[in-house]
């Protein structure tokens, strides 16, 4: 048995654009239907969305036939928190509100085990080690583990290069939301000084050599981001897909005009 690639990690490294969406829902239907439709990885939101360890695992499991890569976000930074995600599998985390270098740091350490950090030892339980039967799993798990910090505000901009200085960090997410509050435009991600921070942000991102992504739905602002050097951009979630999906659906119906516009696809 062997230990899986991380394909996330080598599609960064190729700098291809890679498109994803973000799964707020816990169950793993919608994991797995969103696994089929061509994204390059899927976001499980820890951080916002009602998700525990066994949904998280259950969508791991869903999306694992599929040629797309799971990145966790997870609520928080604690060390014990990352280590039960690393056992269950995580590869790929996208770790929220990183403000210093010592905290992108200690978050290296976590993720990582000696001599690089400081992980502990438990691979009879895990799943990411198949309970024991990944030959030399210990020391080759490191070289699979991806780690890409969220900056979303206004001081953590302010600490990008030092972030990127830090060894161990493959890239950084900025997240346009928190950093628009965090600016005094709060809902307005689209604001001219939101979006002039993101562009150098970008461009400090990429003359570091580091992968840079973000998150952003529209597809004008986000052609734009890739001209700058956006490598990786979450453009949807799975939520207000559905949402969106039923208000134009019952437009559709309530309309008066049941042949305008796109049909629903017959059968179930």
């Amino acid at each position: 048995m062997e230990l899986p690639i991380n394909p996330f990690k080598r599609a960064l490294a190729t700098g291809d654009t890679l498109y994803g969406i973000w799964l707020g829902l816990p169950d793993a239907n919608v994991a797995e239907i969103a696994a089929g439709a061509g994204f390059d990885w899927l976001l499980i939101d820890h951080e916002h969305a009602p998700f525990e360890l066994g949904t998280i695992l259950g969508h791991l499991r869903a999306i694992a036939p599929y040629e797309v890569a799971p990145v966790v976000r997870p609520v928080n930074h604690d060390p014990a928190l990352l280590k039960k995600l690393l056992e269950i599998g995580v590869q790929n985390f996208l770790v929220p509100m990183v403000e210093t270098a010592e905290q992108a740091g200690q978050l290296v350490q976590a993720l990582h085990y000696p001599p690089v950090g400081r992980r502990g030892v438990g691979t009879s339980l895990a799943r990411a080690a198949r309970w024991n039967q990944i030959p030399n799993y210990l020391k080759r798990a490191n070289d699979e583990i991806c780690l890409i910090v969220q900056v979303e505000t206004a001081g953590a901009m302010a600490n990008l290069e030092a972030i990127l200085d830090v060894e161990g960090v493959d890239g950084v997410f900025i997240g346009p939301s928190d950093l628009a509050a965090s600016m005094g435009h709060i809902g307005n991600a689209g604001h001219p000084e939101v979006v002039a921070a993101i562009n150098r942000g970008l461009e400090i991102i990429v003359a570091s050599g580091r992968h840079a992504g973000l998150f952003c739905p529209n597809p004008e602002l986000a052609a734009d981001y890739v001209k700058r050097g956006a490598r990786f951009l979450g453009v949807g979630v799975d939520t207000l897909i559905f949402a969106e999906g039923a208000r134009r659906l019952v437009r559709h119906f309530r309309s008066g005009d049941s042949d305008s516009g796109e049909k629903p696809r017959a059968g179930y």
